[in-house]
């Protein structure tokens, strides 16, 4: 007998997007909360981010002339709806991949039904009403330990951690490890070829720190994304340090993995201060153009690294190897209200009281603002 599907209404589905935007608890905890599937809350939070611009702007739907004939109101409704599909599907044209589809889709549009918006996707229904099971506790305790070990061997693939683990009595295959290395945007460290044509939509820049001496703060800023355990579940924290003093510029955690928080960091940072050249990796958060668009505008440099090069990005390495043996792993979290004044107290302490080695023991906060004195 085939399951009925569940018809939730907007409120609710409003009151779970604010809960997950509000990034006090995991998706996992939501999820369980109220009973529905982490693809869904994630897709919610998706749809409620974008869709607020909209609220400030005016309708672009020709309304029907008074007074017209009805055969001329029938053309101004078939106008109006095709406009609302044109202009619907232009807002969700980028999405190329299916599970990116699936978020596109908006199951109680007022004009386009389901059926109609998986047509104008290129996505059929079966794919949009899928939903995977949910992360088991046991496959969470299993992502902890895989990001210990990633950090003290950055060059294991899915093959070695996967030997690794079994050594360490684990009962675990490729395929597994495979899965939630990918799902912790994990990947071993080691010169790779060009096996892959890179997204069309998305600019790859040159890196450009290859025999640079960095000689003031503010000349480099460089910006990652790790993955963070917690008691139950995981979140996603992005920051921005300056390579010069280690400087923490800006940070932010999120219990998604998208590109939204890490725009909100960067524009965060470059409130008050901007560097000579911005470094990132290749993630498709930092080459999106809604990303690279914020540092054209303020006129700052654009570097990323070579493809499996992480020593390209090695101080915003290092920091996360410090964040979580300093602190991450000494605690164990129960929500993301607790973890964000943990890192807040962690990263006031890294960068105003914590001596720095290579800085001469000195405090990063110390040499960063030491031109302004």
């Amino acid at each position: 007998m085939a399951r009925k599907r569940n018809n939730h209404d907007p409120k609710f589905k409003s009151r779970v997007a604010l809960e997950a935007i509000r990034g006090i608890k995991t998706v996992s905890e939501l999820s369980a909360q109220y009973g529905i599937h982490p693809t869904l809350i994630n897709r919610w939070k998706k749809q409620v981010i974008e869709s607020l611009p909209e609220i400030f702007e005016s309708g672009k739907v020709p309304r029907k002339p008074a007074g017209e004939s009805p055969e001329i109101g029938k053309l101004y409704e078939q106008i109006g709806r095709l406009q609302v599909e044109l202009d619907w599907l232009k807002k969700k044209s980028e999405s190329l991949h299916i599970e990116e589809k699936r978020l596109c889709i908006e199951p109680h549009h007022r004009r386009l039904s389901i059926r109609r918006q998986c047509a104008l996707l290129g996505l059929s229904r079966a794919s949009y009403y899928y939903e995977p099971r949910p992360e088991r506790p046991e496959n969470l305790a299993l992502m902890s330990e895989i990001d210990r070990i990633y950090l003290d061997f950055p060059y294991f693939g899915s093959r070695r951690m996967a030997a690794f683990l079994r050594d360490r009595g684990y009962a675990v295959n490729r395929k597994r490890i495979q899965r939630l290395m990918r799902l912790m945007a994990l990947e071993a460290v080691y010169p790779k070829p060009r096996t892959s044509a890179a997204n069309p939509a998305h600019r790859v820049y040159p890196y450009l720190l290859r025999d640079l001496t960095i000689t003031h703060p503010n000349h480099v800023w460089s910006t990652d994304i790790t993955y963070v355990p917690m008691r139950r579940g995981y979140m996603y924290l992005t920051a921005i340090i300056d390579w010069y003093s280690r400087y923490v510029v800006a940070w932010e955690i999120s219990n998604t993995l998208d590109g939204a928080f890490c725009r909100e960091v960067l524009r965060r940072a470059l409130q008050n201060k901007k560097p000579s050249i911005f470094n990132t990796d290749q993630g498709a958060q930092f080459t999106s153009p809604k990303f690279t668009e914020i540092l054209q505008e303020a006129e700052v440099q654009i570097s990323m690294d070579g493809k499996g090069r992480a020593l390209d990005n090695v101080f915003v390495e290092r920091l996360w190897r410090s964040v979580k043996y300093e602190h991450i792993y000494l605690h164990s979290y129960e929500n993301g209200l607790e973890l964000y004044h943990g890192l807040h107290r962690y990263f006031e302490h890294y960068n105003n009281e914590r001596p720095h080695q290579s800085l001469g023991n000195q405090k990063p906060s110390e040499v960063y603002h030491a031109t302004e004195a």
